[in-house]
């Protein structure tokens, strides 16, 4: 009964979760064994090379190679954030789908680095390459995407509050209205 309920409650979060940490920690072991860290680079047309490519380095910083030497920092952290939204996420109403997504991106982002931390004495592996940003890897993106995720929910949620009190205040206004009457076909009964 307590395993079924916990299911109940938990199933969108640890499935997003888990297909995102699955991809990432598989794009990692395909990076690892097929490059050598810092020298090998690939994309598939020449011409990409200059604007995207992927290329094996590892990071002790956190997201996009911010903060570098600080992997312990970062998995203790990594480690608060998974249990404060594991402890959250059944507070969330069923319907407010967007922030539960949101919540399960960004525990994938948050245990996937957490992995290699833990695996690789606190060093992150990175491969996606655009442009001058700096490298990063699935579960980098899968923080971004989720905190993009939010961000839209909560306007989303915003605008739908705006039109609800806008259409309260609209019903409101004409129920307190007086009543207008026809002056002409009160003209005409008198006449």
């Amino acid at each position: 009964m307590i395993l079924k309920k916990f299911l109940r409650t938990y199933w969108m979060l640890f499935l997003v979760a888990g297909i995102i940490i699955v991809f990432d920690q598989i794009s990692k072991a395909y990076i690892r064994a097929n490059f050598v860290e810092g020298v090998d680079m690939w994309a598939p047309w020449p011409w990409l090379l200059p604007y995207a490519r992927i290329i094996y380095v590892t990071n002790t910083g956190v997201a996009f190679g911010m903060f570098k030497n600080m992997g312990l920092v970062f998995a203790i952290l990594a480690c608060i954030v998974s249990m404060a939204i594991i402890y959250y996420y059944p507070r969330i109403p069923a319907h407010d789908w967007m922030l539960r997504l949101a919540l399960g991106f960004q525990l994938a982002g948050a245990l996937g680095n957490l992995i290699d931390r833990i695996l690789f004495q606190g060093r992150v592996t990175d491969f996606i390459s655009v442009g001058d940003f700096p490298v990063w890897n699935v579960a980098d993106s899968s923080i971004t995407i989720g905190v993009g995720i939010l961000l839209l929910g909560i306007w989303m949620q915003e605008r739908r509050q705006k039109q609800e009190m806008s259409a309260r205040v609209s019903q409101v206004a004409d129920s307190t209205a007086p009543l207008e009457t026809d002056v002409s076909s009160q003209d005409s009964h008198t006449g």
